[in-house]
C-alpha cells in the first residue's frame, strides 16, 4: 500500500489498476488492497504478464514497421521524381 504523508493526515494512492480490479470485483479488490490476502492464482498471472508483454512489443513492432515503410515510401517517390525531372 502507497502512502504519503502531509502534517498528520496520512493519504493512500490508489492506482489505475486498483480501481480496474475493484470495478471487476470490489470483492476482490477489498480482500487484497485491505486485508492484504494474496491472489491464489499466481501463476496465471505471471503467464498473463508475460502474454502482456509480448503483444505489447509486437505492437510496438508494428507501429516501427509501419513508420519505416512511410518513410522508404516518401523515400521512393522523391527518388522517382528526381529521376523523371532530370
Amino acid at each position: 500500500m502507497a502512502q504519503t504523508r502531509e502534517g498528520n493526515h496520512s493519504q493512500r494512492v490508489i492506482r489505475a489498476s486498483e480501481i480496474g480490479q475493484y470495478q471487476y470485483c470490489a470483492r476482490a479488490w477489498w480482500l487484497s488492497s485491505v486485508k492484504g490476502v494474496s491472489s491464489a492464482n499466481i501463476q496465471e498471472l505471471t503467464q498473463g504478464e508475460a502474454a502482456h508483454r509480448r503483444h505489447g512489443r509486437r505492437v510496438w513492432a508494428a507501429g516501427f514497421l509501419r513508420t519505416l515503410a512511410i518513410v522508404l515510401a516518401i523515400l521512393a517517390i522523391a527518388v522517382i521524381l528526381l529521376a523523371v525531372l532530370h
